[in-house]
């Protein structure tokens, strides 16, 4: 079967509280579109993060000292600083302009994830509490981050569900973000979080076209397709934050983000 990746239409503007599994759904019918046994859901981590209220707005962090000082070797706003320090277990490179950490799910990434971009107008009712005055009067973009999801793999999970139950499907979910690499130039869409699919296929012991069998070779699946899907997205103002996917070539099964991380004691770069 080929593979094909096709971007949902018409997902509206997400805020805390919306279900995207509904939206998902709705998009598929708009896009004559019926779930089968294996296709798989990709989804940004931005929409998952506004369904899941992740959103901080600057004027309610107050810097440590840490924040203060790494913010002037990093050029940059020490609110935002403190937000990457708490979303962080470690920093491990500063420069002007940068600040590369291990993120608290536990994958290196510039900022901790921390997002400006297309966070939309805020409303005073998306958040999971009641806003606080400053909040509810500051609904500038400029004034908010999205932070990822706190539990990508349970988000994908809980989705994925979801789906199944309503339309019957074995399929998978994977949430993707943008990284950027350390050995290449340019962002490009990496897993954060999956469920019922591989995040790495072992391919050692297969054979290739000339009867050789692979000795080292693994596959990231989970990021191959993350990469593709977010080919089809785009990365500014397209609006197709969820993508189809039909004919994935692999067989599915549970997945973590677990399975995507270079233990530290193999980490040359680290």
């Amino acid at each position: 079967m080929p593979l094909t990746l096709t971007p949902l239409p018409d997902i509206p503007l997400i805020h805390p509280g919306d279900d995207l599994a509904q939206l998902v759904l709705a998009a598929l019918h708009a896009s004559h579109i019926t779930l089968n046994d294996n296709d798989i859901i990709v989804l940004t981590s931005k929409i998952v993060s506004k369904a899941e209220g992740r959103l901080v707005n600057l004027g309610t962090m107050t810097p440590s000292a840490q924040a203060v000082e790494l913010a002037q070797r990093a050029e940059k706003d020490p609110r935002v600083v403190e937000l990457i320090l708490q979303e962080s277990h470690a920093v491990l490179r500063v420069r002007p302009g940068t600040i590369i950490v291990e993120h608290n799910l536990g994958f290196i990434c510039a900022s901790a994830g921390i997002d400006h971009s297309n966070v939309g107008l805020v409303r005073s009712d998306d958040f999971s509490r009641p806003a606080s005055a400053a909040e509810a009067a500051t609904t500038n973009t400029e004034d908010w981050v999205l932070l990822l999801p706190e539990n990508p793999d349970a988000s994908a999970a809980r989705i994925r569900q979801q789906l199944q139950a309503a339309t019957g499907a074995n399929i998978g979910v994977l949430i993707i973000d943008s990284h950027g690499r350390a050995w290449r130039l340019g962002t490009v869409g990496v897993a954060i979080g999956l469920s019922g699919i591989p995040g790495v296929v072992d391919e050692r012991g297969w054979q290739d076209l000339f009867g050789y069998t692979l000795r080292i070779t693994i596959v990231g699946a989970a990021d191959e397709l993350a990469a593709a899907a977010s080919l089809v997205m785009g990365q500014a103002a397209e609006g197709t934050p969820v993508v189809h996917v039909r004919g994935f070539p692999y067989p599915l099964r549970e997945g973590s983000l677990g399975e995507l991380l270079r233990p530290k004691e193999q980490d040359m770069f680290r």
